[in-house]
């Protein structure tokens, strides 16, 4: 049965795209050309799992990313279904074969410079809302506290006395995060502009122009302008701002364990993907520093 009518199956029952088809067809053919170039006897039928394991090495080696390489591997699995549903074939050689992992891509942060210049050097402009604005930004940077905790927040949730502040994370688990004179001077500034304005308004922490809480989307359009100011990251976002929180603390050698629970993650492994983060941030200086990298 050739790759011609399997492409016709694809086209006349299933209704395919003409991209789709051009794309299956491509794929069989240089899985038959990887094949052939093994043992020039061998066709789709007498192909077993080993070739197939071969490929998928070969294709690796070649540079193609996990994702290519599992779409491949997709198009090969749906002509050996039509083999064996023209009964061409007894078993599947890609029965038990696992795609390659796709990378997970590393967080994306800022580097303390281009927060130092953010919080230190960019104007927010005048008044409640710019102090604020200043405040939530301020406060991700130096707790890493997730978005839905800081919308959260209440007046008492923040112990000045203890230096500490108490949110409420995933699944109602409660954590306690310490702060020192810095943001405690920060936050009693916001909270001495904020008082101004809304003398008799209690309860929410950070609010809005009206004195109603906060809410996500506008978090999120806060902290997605400032950034803007300082960097040209495709993800500008709250959770931007925890993960340059975690990699800043482990640049600047902080126990994993710690980072760990003042983050609020259950696992460990959640944690330790800010180790390759900063990993990276290490080979960059040692390339570029180095004579001979």
């Amino acid at each position: 049965m050739s790759i011609e009518s399997f492409l016709d199956y694809l086209r006349l029952e299933r209704n395919y795209s003409d991209m789709t088809i051009v794309s299956y067809g491509t794929d069989l053919r240089k899985f038959e050309e990887f094949f052939k170039g093994l043992d020039e006897e061998l066709d789709f039928t007498t192909v077993d799992s080993g070739i197939v394991r071969s490929w998928v090495v070969y294709l690796m080696d070649d540079g193609l990313a996990p994702t290519s390489v599992n779409r491949k591997l997709s198009s090969l699995r749906a002509y050996y279904r039509f083999l064996r549903k023209k009964k061409m074939v007894e078993a599947d050689p890609l029965r038990k074969i696992v795609g390659p992992k796709r990378k997970k891509p590393l967080p994306s942060f800022l580097k303390e410079s281009e927060m130092d210049c953010l919080l230190d050097e960019i104007s927010y402009g005048d008044g409640f809302e710019a102090c604020r604005d200043k405040m939530i930004v301020e406060l991700f940077y130096l707790t890493g506290i997730r978005l839905s905790e800081l919308i959260g927040l209440d007046d008492s949730d923040v112990d000045f006395s203890s230096m500490q502040i108490k949110v409420t994370g995933k699944r109602n688990k409660q954590r306690l995060i310490p702060f020192g004179e810095n943001l405690k001077d920060s936050l009693l500034h916001y909270l001495k502009v904020r008082d101004e304005i809304f003398p008799n308004v209690r309860g929410a922490f950070f609010l809005l122009k009206n004195g109603k809480r906060m809410y996500a989307g506008r978090v999120y359009e806060i902290v997605k302008r400032n950034l803007s100011k300082v960097v040209s990251l495709k993800k500008r976002s709250p959770h931007v701002l925890r993960h340059t929180f975690a990699t800043t603390m482990l640049n600047n050698d902080a126990e994993l364990g710690a980072v760990k629970d003042l983050l609020g993650h259950e696992s460990l492994a959640t944690t330790e993907i800010y180790t390759h983060t900063t990993f990276e941030e290490l080979k960059k200086v040692y390339e570029q520093a180095h004579p001979r990298a």
